[in-house]
Order: structure tokens, then sequence, then C-alpha cells
């Protein structure tokens, strides 16, 4: 299949959205998705209803640390065996179940808890939660990227997104309307039974095809001779499982890509930038502008949940039909107008139909770019080491992003929301240049 010059027909593209491998990331993409806010807002709700302090509340956030660090123990998802469950269902759908069963039987203990007696077992299993959720993630990210081709990487991202989507409503509105029906722990083991819809799904799959190439080996071996890692004796043969695991996937990375490797990790870690540091900022400025509440949930829930959905979809779309480079520079740039979207809705005021519009733009420039930067990530790693590698790619893609929009604030304050809009604009200009750049490389290589 060529897609590159655009060969694939748009009927063909289409299809790719009734694969069974890209259906499947639909109910793992709901698995996802689940667990991430009943361990963040929908906990902290919990506690605030149970009375805790907001300042114990808010020492929670760190919880969320687990799914930035995650790439710590990535290597280990990439090669340990699980005993009996590998044997049984395969590297990726092994640790993908057990990450699901961490997840089930966190939440089911958090509702053996009353939160007023023992807060330290709650955070306990929250932390449990969150742990075995970062895992199914790595898990869920090495078996998608190698259960298809690099040119269904944005279909199966769509897919992916909407059901991770929907997972977070019913953990954050669903949660809720339980709770206030039933209270909290019918709620907690409402959410422990649905991850049910996960576990089915690993048992239903094929497992992908995982094998390291002649290259990857010769580097392996390689490695070890010269860390005289291949002697006999335990140590050695930890160091070289240490070898494999961990140096190899970066070393890999860096040989593969030469002098271009900075380049690429500079792209990964720019590309979300103007997002990430315009986002910290939006629910302040719509309040700001003179918005109420509820308009804000009503307008961002309905536009903009549906409207990032449509996004994923036509960039997953576009990414068969055109192949990565030309949706990655068209996100990028989507992500950067939309900015001056923000700015001309300050000029405006307190308009519904400016608002509806701002958000319908970002949420559809969100989505799109995000399922063809899903899919150039993809692309980039190498299936020997797919968990270790992606990790990598994900942990750097938010970081600063999240470290610069620290001083969004401070921006909006010694200026105005029209200078701050603009500057989150420019600061997706480098995004564009580099993916253009990028998109320029892999022409002359192919």
């Amino acid at each position: 299949m060529t897609v590159e010059n655009g060969t694939v027909s748009w009927g063909e593209a289409l299809r790719v959205y009734t694969r069974p491998q890209v259906v499947a990331m639909l109910f793992l993409g709901f698995a996802a998705g689940l667990p991430l806010l009943l361990v963040f807002s929908t906990l902290t709700a919990w506690l605030r209803d149970a009375d805790i302090s907001r300042s114990t509340i808010g020492f929670f956030g760190w919880v969320g640390i687990t799914y930035s660090i995650k790439v710590l123990w990535a290597p280990v998802v990439d090669r340990l065996k699980l005993p009996i469950l590998t044997q049984l269902l395969g590297q990726r759908r092994s640790w993908m179940l057990l990450g699901q069963l961490g997840i089930m039987i966190g939440l089911a203990a958090m509702v053996l808890v009353d939160p007023k007696v023992s807060l330290f077992s709650i955070a306990i299993c929250s932390v449990l939660v969150a742990f075995s959720s970062a895992t199914q993630d790595i898990a869920i990210d090495a078996f998608r990227i190698e259960s298809a081709v690099d040119e269904y990487q944005g279909a199966m991202a769509a897919s992916y997104i909407f059901g991770y989507r929907v997972a977070m409503l019913v953990a954050g509105a669903g949660a809720l309307y339980i709770a206030d029906w039933s209270g909290w722990g019918a709620a907690y083991l409402t959410m422990a039974v649905l991850m049910l819809v996960g576990v089915v799904t690993v048992l239903l799959v094929a497992e992908p095809k995982h094998q390291l190439s002649a290259a990857t080996v010769d580097l392996e071996v390689g490695l070890k001779h010269r860390l005289h890692a291949d002697r006999p004796g335990l140590w050695h043969r930890l160091e070289a499982w240490f070898v494999g695991a961990v140096m190899a996937p970066f070393v890999e990375f860096f040989k593969r890509n030469g002098s271009w490797a900075l380049m690429i990790l500079s792209f990964i870690a720019l590309f979300r930038m103007s997002d990430i540091t315009m986002g910290i900022m939006a629910n302040p400025f719509y309040l700001d502008l003179g918005f109420s509440k509820t308009e804000i949930a009503n307008i961002g829930k309905v536009f903009g949940f549906f409207m990032t959905l449509a996004g994923s979809f036509l960039g997953g779309l576009l990414v068969v039909r055109y192949g990565i480079f030309r949706p990655l520079l068209a996100g990028a740039v989507m992500v950067a107008l939309t900015n001056l979207l923000f700015a001309q809705l300050a000029n405006v005021g307190a308009d519904l139909s400016w608002l509806a519009v701002v958000i319908s733009a970002d949420n559809l420039s969100g989505g799109f770019s995000n399922a063809a930067f899903i899919a150039y990530l993809s692309s980039m790693t190498n299936r020997a080491y797919t968990a270790t590698q992606y990790a990598l790619f994900s942990s750097l893609m938010t970081l600063p992003g999240k470290f610069f929009s620290g001083f969004s604030g401070m921006i909006v304050d010694a200026s105005s929301y029209q200078v701050f809009f603009v500057y989150a604009a420019v600061m997706g200009l480098p995004a564009i240049l580099l993916s253009w750049l990028l998109w320029r490389r892999a022409i002359r290589m192919a």
C-alpha cells in the first residue's frame, strides 16, 4: 500500500475503521481511560464529600507522578515474561491483563475502606490503581504499535481516543451520578466491574507478532560483548538482561536516526507545547470573560467531546489516505492557529456563538493533531522495543509543555489574554518548522 502519494481511495481509507484490531482499540481505550479520573478528580470529590481537608486532598495529586515515570519500568513490560500468563496469552496481552486485574483489585479495595478511618489505605489503593493503569498503558501502546502497520496507526489512535473519552465520561459524570444515588462504594465497585470490558477484550484479541530483527540481535550481541555481559554467571546474566531491555532501546534509536535523533526528540518535546501551554488558562479565561460555569460546561462538554472525536476520526482517516507527515504538519498548523481564535474571543467578549466556534476549533484541531502525532510516534519505534521507546516518547511529549504552562498566569497578569494567546500560538512555530523538515527528510529517504 502506497499512501505518501495519496493512492489509497477514500473507501479504502474509511474501511480501516472496520478492521478487527482498530475496533479492539476502542475497548482497550475504554479500559485505559476508566482508571484515570478515579484516582484524580472523582477521588477528590469523594474525599471532600468525606470532609477531608483540602490541604490533604492536594497531596493526592502526587499519585499522578506514576503516569509520568512509567518509562522506568517499561523495559520490564517489554521483556520480562510473566509466569503462566505469558505462555497462555503472549507478552503484550499478559501484561495488559495483569494491569487490569491490579486496577480492579485496587478499586474494589477502596470500597472496603472508609476515608475518615484510614486515609492511608485509600492512598495505597490509589497508588496501586495508578501503577497498574500506567502498566496497562505501556502494554496497550506496545500492542497497538505491533498490531498494525504505520499507516493504520492514526486510525488505531482515533479508535483508542474515542474509547478513552467515553471512559472518562463514565468515570467522571457517571461515577458522580452513581455516588449521588447509591454512595461512593457502589460507584467504585461499578467502575471495578466495568474494567471487565478490557479483560474480555484482552482474552478475545490475538497477540501481535513480536520478534527481534537480525540487525537488532546483532546490536544486542555487540553491546553485551563490549560490556562483557556475555560471560557465564548470575551477575552477567542480570547484566545481559539490563543491556538488552534498558540500554539497547536507547542505543538503537540513536544509531538508527544518527544526527537526526536529537532533532526528532526535540520535535516530540515541542509538538504539544502550544496547546499544553494554552490549556491551563482556558477555564480561567472563560470565567474572566463573563461566561457562567453552566455555559462553559454545556458548550465544552457537548462541542468539545464530539469535536475531539471528529478531529481524531479525520486525522486517522487522512493518515491512511496521505501518510503520516502531511496530516502531522496540518495538525501543527491548526493547533497554532486556534490559539489566535482565543485571542479574537478575548476581543469579542462573552459571546456564546464565538465560544462555540473557538471550543469546536480547539477540540477539532486537538483531536486531529493527536491522532497524527500518535501515528508518528508509533512509526518511530523499533518493534523490538515498542514499550520502552514509546514510553520514552510519551513522557517527553508533555514535560516541556507542563513546565512552561506554569508561567502562563504570570504572562496573563503582566500583559493580557490577547498577548498570552498570541504567545501560545508563536510557541507552535517550532513544531510547524520541525514537522516540515522531518517530512522533507522522509521524502529524501523514500
